[in-house]
Parts: structure tokens; sequence; C-alpha cells
């Protein structure tokens, strides 16, 4: 069997079995552990499956993002810790971007005692936390309300960020992928989170353990434009050593 016929039939039999060890596939293909192992650093690099150790499993796949209400209580302490962390990155005199979701929330959260400090936000969550917050300035962008995750999108958010000279933007995603960078299923939500990238300085993610690794639809961006990472301390080393791997500052916690 030629090399790349294996290779095709690797992924056939793992996603029938959505996980295969390398002795197993060795066992199946009749060669070296050694030539699987190959295999899959191959068909990995092709983002058409995922390693682990001692075996591969199907990438896992995000094709949509739950609405706020759903999504709020999951990973709720691990959200708290990658919140707090990420605000104590805000300094004094810092212009910022809070992005919209669950885990920025937390970010918001946590800078109610801060001073002079301008956030901008699409999230009406975010700015109604910091309502009350006498140090913080907040800037709403505007744009349509998406009820079920209380975020503007849309042309005028498109406008006021394309404006806009931030030093660091704080990005939420559903998916961070080690090849494919910062990722998202939905098509009409991709054009803001590129225009936070390209007005901030210096670009932040913060996303819970069950985001890293994960494969959706879009790319928003190459993990080149990333400069920190901020997820649980539950996340393997596995997950979070290639982007390390690729230059980005990874902080768990």
């Amino acid at each position: 069997m030629l090399a790349a016929e294996r290779k095709w039939k690797i992924v056939e039999y793992v996603r029938l079995y959505q996980a295969a060890s390398v002795a197993a596939l060795a066992q199946e293909f009749g060669v070296h552990e050694a030539t699987i192992r190959r295999d899959l650093a191959e068909v990995e690099q092709e983002g058409l499956l995922k390693r682990t150790h001692g075996g591969v499993i199907v990438e896992k796949l995000t094709n949509n993002e739950p609405s706020f209400n759903e999504r709020t209580n999951v990973q709720l302490e691990q959200k708290m810790r990658i919140g707090k962390m990420a605000a104590s990155l805000v300094e004094d005199g810092d212009h910022i971007i809070i992005d919209s979701g669950t885990t920025t929330l937390h970010i918001a959260k946590n800078l109610v005692h801060h001073t002079n400090v301008t956030v901008v936000t699409n999230d009406m969550n975010v700015a109604a936390e910091l309502r009350d917050a006498p140090g913080v300035k907040v800037t709403v962008t505007g744009g349509e309300l998406y009820p079920s995750s209380f975020m503007l999108n849309g042309m005028f958010t498109d406008h006021v960020l394309r404006s806009l000279h931030v030093s660091k933007a704080f990005l939420g995603t559903p998916a961070i992928h080690p090849k494919h960078g910062l990722m998202h299923p939905e098509a009409q939500l991709v054009l803001a989170k590129q225009g936070m990238i390209a007005a901030a300085q210096e670009v932040i993610v913060v996303a819970d353990d069950t985001k890293v690794g994960k494969i959706s639809l879009h790319t928003v961006t190459p993990n080149s434009s990333i400069h920190t990472l901020i997820t649980g301390k539950e996340v393997s080393e596995y997950d979070i050593k290639p982007f390390r791997d690729a230059g980005i500052n990874v902080m768990t916690v």
C-alpha cells in the first residue's frame, strides 16, 4: 500500500471509531509503529486528525456557538480565573477593547476598581458591568443587537472599530487551533473580531481549555497576530505546546 493511500485509510478508520492508538493502527495496516507516527504527523499537519499521547482522535469541530445564557455557567470557575488574570494585564491609562463573550465578561468584572481606563466594547453586558466604575470610561460600538448574546455587530460596529487605536484587545473565541489560528463558526462575526485585532497594539485571547485545539469554519486571524493566550490550568501541555512554539505567550491559571 502506498503511503498516500494508507494515510487516507487511517483518516477513514479514525473517523469511523473516533479514536485509535498507534499500536492498533500499526496492526491494522501491517506496518511499524514508527511508520504510523510519521503518517499521523503528516495527517495532523493537514488538519484532518488530532494526535494525542499514544494515538489519534477526530479533530474537535465547533459548528455553532450556544446562546449567552447557555454558556454563562459552563466552565464558570475557570472563566473567572481567566478574567482576573486578563484584567491584571490592564494598566492605568490604557485604552482597551473587550470583545463580547462569557469569558470576556469576567475581565470587566475585575476592572471596576481600575482608574483612568477607557474600554471599548460591543457587548451590552460588559458595558453594564462597568457602568458604576468611576475610573473606567466606557464606549459602546453601536450596531445590531443580538438578543441571544447581548452583542452588537454589523456595519456600524465595523465602522467604529476601523477608526480606533488601542493598546490592547481582549478577544473571546469558541475555537483556537495551532494550525488555523483564531476561528469562529459564524461568518457575520468575523469582521468585528478582525477590526478589534487591527485596532490593537497587543492582541490577547481568553479561552477556557475546552476551546484550545478546536477547529471551526472560519479563520479570524492566524496565530502570528496573537501575542498572548490566557487559558485554564486544566489545558494539556500537548494542546498548548504548539502555541508556545509559535511564539505566543501562553498563560495558564
